[in-house]
């Protein structure tokens, strides 16, 4: 490990010396990936740096404790020696952190899918809700969001809505909520008052580019027609809305949230691109038994990963044994403490991998 935190100290340095070099700044296609690069790397460099202060620490205090007499200056010497010791311990846990291979999608957007599952029109409120839920993350987090489709069962309800979420690192973040997630409660529609249980699903997709996914456009049917729903009078009149069916896999996107018939496509066809790159992604997952195993929950549909229990005003996530009793928080996109135990959880499974393999 420290051959390797040696390594990167040394690729810091010539970093910084090049882009201190005026005929580098120039060039601004290199000045940008040096800066990126200087941007990963410097949270790495300055832990190190810190570690290697404190194991300097603890060699000073030792030469002190050897040398001295005087019993304050010792006291003063152990006081540091056992302060450095603690702090040797905590940086050498983050730089392990710091050194986990890092995932290339963390810094895309996403595109949410959210789907009312079990409950009928229950389920379809409990949708429209996490669509809230996760608008209100995406502003904490100063992201945009963008609807893609929206099939609205007439309660206030979503049947279906997929979006877009823009924003740096949203992957990173976000790739925890895929799955299953659970309402316990007493429904509006229910008269005597009984609390059930529905489900709605959530795929967090990477949105794919070009370079990720090439797509034969001779392998898409393209339909049009009339806009449904709230969207105004240009909407509704015009034959706007855009249906592709990707013939290879079956899969089938209807956009009509735009006035214009080609946004729609361009639309559809970024859902596309991100639906094909997931099925990519999870061939490979497959394939990676291992990797499977030691996953905290950022993939599988059919994983029940959540339960919002509204008469306890609880949230429980499964996967991490975590409950939370601050349920009005979490719906207003307070997810902050849910994700960063995720994160936690999967950087503990993925050092546990790494001790095991050494």
């Amino acid at each position: 490990m420290f051959d390797k935190l040696d390594d990167i100290l040394k690729r810091y340095d010539e970093i910084m010396e090049q882009i201190n070099d005026p005929s580098v700044v120039n060039d601004q296609d290199n000045f940008r990936k040096l800066m990126k690069e200087q941007s990963d790397l410097a949270p790495i460099v300055e832990s190190y740096k810190k570690y290697k202060e404190a194991k300097q620490t603890v060699e000073d205090s030792l030469a002190i404790l050897e040398e001295e007499s005087d019993e304050e200056m010792r006291e003063l010497a152990k006081e540091e020696l056992n302060e450095a010791k603690a702090n040797i311990e905590t940086l050498e846990q983050e730089l392990k952190v710091l050194l986990l291979p890092k995932d290339e999608l963390d810094e895309k957007n996403v595109v949410v899918e959210i789907r009312g599952g079990a409950g009928g029109d229950e389920a379809a409120l409990f949708a429209a809700e996490l669509y809230r839920m996760y608008c209100r993350f995406a502003e904490r987090n100063r992201w945009k969001t963008e609807i893609i489709s929206l099939n609205e069962n007439g309660l206030g309800g979503f049947k279906e809505v997929v979006f877009m979420i823009y924003g740096q690192g949203a992957y990173s973040k976000l790739k925890y909520e895929s799955g299953v997630h659970r309402v316990q409660r007493i429904p509006v529609t229910e008269s005597g008052g009984r609390i059930h249980t529905s489900t709605a699903t959530v795929a967090i997709m990477p949105e794919a580019e070009d370079v990720d996914v090439e797509i034969d456009m001779n392998d898409c049917k393209f339909d049009v027609f009339r806009a449904s729903g709230n969207g105004g009078q240009c909407v509704n009149t015009t034959d706007s809305a855009v249906r592709l069916t990707h013939i290879p896999t079956g899969i089938v996107i209807s956009c009509q949230d735009e006035k214009s018939q080609l946004k729609n496509k361009d639309k559809a066809l970024k859902v596309l691109r991100a639906r094909l790159f997931e099925l990519e992604m999870q061939k490979k997952q497959d394939a990676e038994a291992e990797y499977r195993r030691n996953q905290i929950g950022t993939g599988d549909r059919s994983e029940k990963i959540r339960t919002y229990n509204f008469p306890q005003g609880r949230v429980t996530d499964h996967r991490i044994k975590l409950t939370s009793h601050r349920l009005e928080n979490i719906l207003d996109g307070d997810l902050f403490e849910i994700i960063d135990s995720c994160i936690a959880a999967d950087q503990a499974a993925k050092l546990a991998k790494m001790s095991d393999d050494e």
